[in-house]
């Protein structure tokens, strides 16, 4: 029997039959003018050193840049210096929300740069996470990359008084789920979620996270070659998590091994590997919470989707924002609309009308992803 659950809170279908220019001017530069500068958004996968998206001279000190071919849309980005560690501040060095630009014709637009953050030393992030997170190992072997990676994880307070076994949730981009020293742009807060809801929920499972590669990242997670981006090593890095780290996990702590109680999850392009990988392994994994994934790379994993079969019933947590690329939320929709035509599969779709790319909107929506995922395994 097909079981699906739908939940659209926002969708405009936009008519892609025109494409822009848009000129992004920099008039001034508080320090540092003779830098090389980049703008890095969700139109290049946020690259904060991507030579295409570098600025040119533009008479004077002024720089610029020209995006072609932009598809009508709003777009998120910000300027750097080549890093997120060189990226543009307000004049007292705090941090600014992302530049939002509406497209809807060909426009020029004027910005000036008060601060950058190197400029202004961070003040000591406090250590975070719960007693119920810590560093599995710092230097975990992956076989399949020859590579090795700092693995965490939370246990729930009982764990070690109870006798039971748990349901297991694999999570990309460790750095930024439970510690806000480690966090790119703040932590998504997991295990304080954790303890909440579980003891509300009496539901606990086992959180198992595996930090991203830094710039390797958008490599080990793209299971394709990609043009810009190069060789991709997803295809190796879901064998890891299949036939390397699961079954390391599930022979030192008491865990359910069965698919349908264990789960991946992960945001943007962790998204997309964790789609991929229970596509890919669906006898090892029931389930995939599936944020904003960076669906746009490849048509292949839409083909995938296509010829997906499997006896089991797996389950994907479907989200993106209204607010993220112009392509985001129809991408998500094409996968979700694949995806319910198959039969015996869980699906849930969520497309929030303010969600934009980035860690607010994803530790917004764990909490539900946890509610759902907890009513569809032995949690």
């Amino acid at each position: 029997m097909k079981r699906f659950i739908t939940t659209i809170s926002f969708f405009v279908a936009i008519q892609l039959h025109a494409q822009f220019s848009v000129r992004l001017i920099v008039n001034t530069v508080a320090t540092k003018a003779n830098d090389d500068i980049y703008v890095a958004g969700n139109f290049n996968n946020w690259n904060p050193k991507d030579e295409n998206y570098k600025l040119k001279p533009f008479g004077g000190s002024r720089k610029s840049i020209v995006l072609k071919n932009m598809a009508p849309g709003t777009y998120a980005f910000k300027f750097t210096r080549g890093g997120f560690d060189k990226v543009e501040t307000l004049s007292d060095g705090r941090d600014i929300s992302d530049r939002v630009l509406e497209v809807n014709n060909d426009i020029s637009l004027e910005f000036d740069i008060p601060g950058w953050k190197d400029e202004y030393p961070d003040k000591p992030k406090r250590y975070s996470a719960s007693p119920q997170v810590r560093v599995l190992d710092t230097a975990f072997n992956m076989p399949q990359l020859n590579r090795k990676r700092k693995i965490w994880i939370y246990l729930p307070k009982g764990y070690s008084t109870a006798a039971k076994n748990y349901p297991v949730l694999y999570m990309q981009d460790a750095q930024n789920l439970f510690n806000d020293q480690t966090a790119f742009a703040g932590e998504w807060g997991v295990d304080e979620c954790l303890d909440t809801l579980q003891q509300q929920l009496k539901k606990e499972c086992i959180v198992v996270a595996i930090e991203h590669a830094g710039e390797k990242r958008i490599n080990e997670y793209n299971p394709w070659d990609h043009p810009q981006y190069g060789k991709g090593e997803g295809k190796a890095y879901a064998e890891f998590l299949a036939k390397t780290l699961k079954p390391y996990i599930d022979s030192k702590y008491r865990t359910y091994k069965s698919a349908e109680n264990n789960y991946v999850l992960g945001s943007s392009m962790g998204g997309l590997i964790s789609l991929y990988t229970v596509l890919q392994y669906p006898e090892v994994f029931g389930g995939a919470g599936v944020f904003s994934p960076s669906l746009q790379l490849s048509n292949d994993i839409y083909q995938m989707a296509e010829n997906f079969s499997t006896a089991s019933m797996p389950a994907f947590y479907l989200y993106s924002g209204s607010k993220e690329a112009t392509n985001a939320v129809p991408n998500l929709q094409k996968m979700s609309d694949i995806l319910q035509k198959k039969q015996r599969f869980i699906i849930r779709t969520v497309i929030n009308p303010l969600g934009q790319h980035n860690e607010t909107y994803w530790k917004q929506e764990f909490k539900d992803f946890y509610k759902w995922m907890s009513s569809n395994s032995k949690i």
